[in-house]
């Protein structure tokens, strides 16, 4: 029995030196960058190489950071960007700490950190564009152990040259990428997740492909707009929760599934997180602090959260007035998008008077208005008999069909007017011109008042995804005569025209050029724009040009008369003597 337990002691105490032993040689990367994609890739690399990852978000926060970490049990590396670093020379700071260190510059980090991590032969791939799709991936990359590149139009080569390298078993292509990724890569034969766009319904797809490896019950709960060492670790998946209104993607996926909780990262959306619970009945949490680095006190302090912020995909969306049209018994809503990226957005309004007179009225489906743009929407109304009008605004909107996460609510007063439009408009044909990349939709004013029109084109598929355009200015077109809207869209390639044989085209119009109060619609036959002498005319002229001084340079000159005749005439044309 005395053996027995000596064994067992002796047993114990390996498995303590095993763990002793592997402390002391405990590494930690830590990313010294100021750029988003910087720290991203080495948290990840962090994470599957079986490291401690962390990251700095100031100069300040350089020494504070080094204070969670013994340097008897742990050696760091600093990773640092040579064009953007937080703090400059930053081994020498981490060394007067008392730790060993090491620090290694560059300025292509994300893939001199894949090309370390050799036994990795999967990749996902993502625009740095839209820094959310990074952050939802980012769970799934850890438990499948794949590694997360970045690529556009400018980096593509890059990375492609560093797969073809690795002969990559997978490649998952996540979110909306430029054409010059999709071409290039491929010849991987690439796995694609991409619904239109729309980023809640991709990350609803990549969490099931997560849930596929690891069942979790627990998710975390963000916006996508942060780098947080708990997003990073894949623990458990990421699931987005709108900055103001929770998508109904979202709000379904999470009712018809067994999570049984939420945990919020930050407490910026504890109003949205909110939602979530009293809509689908899940348990949230708010994770929001940490241990203090820096104590001070008898009491434990606490700081916030090592979190680094992503780009904002910038989008927004105002209303500019509100009529009523007592002769067309109509309200008249005029959106203004005061930003370059095109929003959806679905209203209701309560309109009232000073009679007690309430109707309520609204979209049933999301609309569409172009960066840098105005629309304006009208409702059919019955009359009001008050001469003091008002209405409460709730608008939900973002970026794609049904991913409204952000509310525009208030109250305005409604402008009463009487103003008729015997505007009247017709589309006539619609055209790709593909050098310049511009859908012309042609108009013709059939009536006898000069009309304003703005056009969108919908449902147009392009690299798997259905997309809409908006012209964003908007053609007056006299009485009588043809206009031409100018759309601007993508690249098309053969492809995409074979995958596009009709268009929808809906035209927005009226007498007021700020109140676009008609629609009409069309699906057209899409034509390519053929040749046009205009756009040729300067390649023309230059062509005859030289044509004119080769032709005067293969002219025989008379030595008697100095007449000029062709090359091949042997008689002068005008002395008749020999050439």
């Amino acid at each position: 029995m005395g053996i027995v337990k000596r064994g067992w002691l002796l047993l114990v105490l390996l498995v303590l030196l095993s763990a002793y032993a592997s402390a002391q040689n405990a590494e930690v990367v830590i990313s010294n960058s100021k750029d988003w994609k910087d720290v991203y890739s080495v948290m990840q690399y962090g994470y599957l190489a079986q490291k401690v990852p962390a990251f700095i978000v100031s100069d300040r926060h350089a020494p504070v950071i080094l204070n969670q970490w013994d340097p008897a049990a742990f050696t760091i590396e600093a990773i640092s960007s040579k064009s953007r670093p937080q703090v400059i020379g930053y081994k020498s700071i981490i060394e007067g700490n008392g730790f060993t260190a090491k620090e290694t510059v560059s300025d292509q980090i994300t893939i001199d950190l894949a090309a370390r991590l050799t036994d990795i032969n999967q990749y996902v791939i993502v625009d740095p564009l839209y820094g959310y799709n990074a952050i939802a991936v980012a769970p799934y990359a850890i438990v499948s152990r794949s590694f997360v590149l970045f690529a556009d139009q400018d980096t593509i080569a890059d990375v492609d040259r560093f797969l073809s390298s690795q002969n990559p078993e997978h490649v998952l292509i996540y979110g909306h990428v430029d054409r010059e990724v999709m071409e290039r890569l491929s010849k991987y034969d690439p796995e694609t997740i991409n619904e239109d766009g729309d980023r809640f319904a991709n990350n609803v797809a990549i969490v099931k492909k997560y849930k596929e490896i690891n069942d979790a019950k627990q998710v975390l709960l963000t916006n996508g707009e942060v780098v947080e060492a708990e997003i990073m670790s894949g623990s458990q998946p990421v699931l987005f929760i709108g900055v103001e209104n929770v998508p109904d993607k979202i709000k379904e996926y999470i009712k018809n599934s067994n999570i049984a909780v939420g945990v919020l990262v930050g407490n910026n959306l504890v109003g949205t997180a909110t939602t979530v619970r009293r809509q689908t009945g899940i348990s949230t949490f708010v994770k929001f602090a940490r241990n203090a680095r820096e104590p001070s006190g008898p009491v434990a302090q606490i700081e916030g959260l090592d979190i680094f912020y992503l780009p904002k995909v910038p989008f927004n969306l105002q209303i500019s007035k509100i009529r009523y049209n007592k002769i067309t018994r109509q309200i008249e809503v005029t959106y203004t998008n005061p930003e370059g990226v095109a929003v959806f957005f679905k209203a209701t309004f309560t309109v009232r008077s000073e009679n007690g007179e309430e109707q309520v009225m609204g979209d049933v489906d999301p609309l569409f208005i172009e960066g840098n743009s105005e629309k304006t929407v009208v409702y059919p109304v019955d009359p009001f008999t008050g001469e003091a009008l008002s209405t409460d605004i709730f608008v939900i909107f973002g970026e794609a069909r049904y991913s409204l996460e952000r509310v525009l609510s208030g109250t305005m007063d409604v402008e009463i007017v009487s103003v008729t439009d015997e505007s009247q408009l017709q589309i006539e044909k619609i055209l790709l011109d593909r050098k310049n990349n511009l859908f012309l939709v042609y108009l013709k004013n059939i009536g006898e008042v000069d009309t304003y029109a703005q056009t969108e084109v919908h449902d147009v598929f392009l690299l798997g995804e259905r997309r809409i355009f908006g012209a964003q200015d908007i053609v007056k077109i006299p009485p009588g005569q043809t206009g031409i809207s100018k759309i601007p869209t993508e690249v098309f390639g053969d492809e995409d025209i074979t995958n596009n044989p009709t268009i929808k085209v809906r035209t927005y119009f009226g007498e007021r050029e700020d109140a676009l109060v008609k629609v009409i619609e069309g699906q057209l036959d899409l034509r390519i724009k053929g040749f046009d002498i205009i756009d040729y005319a300067p390649h023309i002229i230059i062509l005859l040009l030289i044509l004119l001084i080769i032709g005067a340079m293969r002219k025989k000159k008379c030595e008697h008369c100095g007449h000029k005749n062709p090359r091949k005439r042997k008689i002068c044309k005008n002395c008749h003597n020999k050439l």
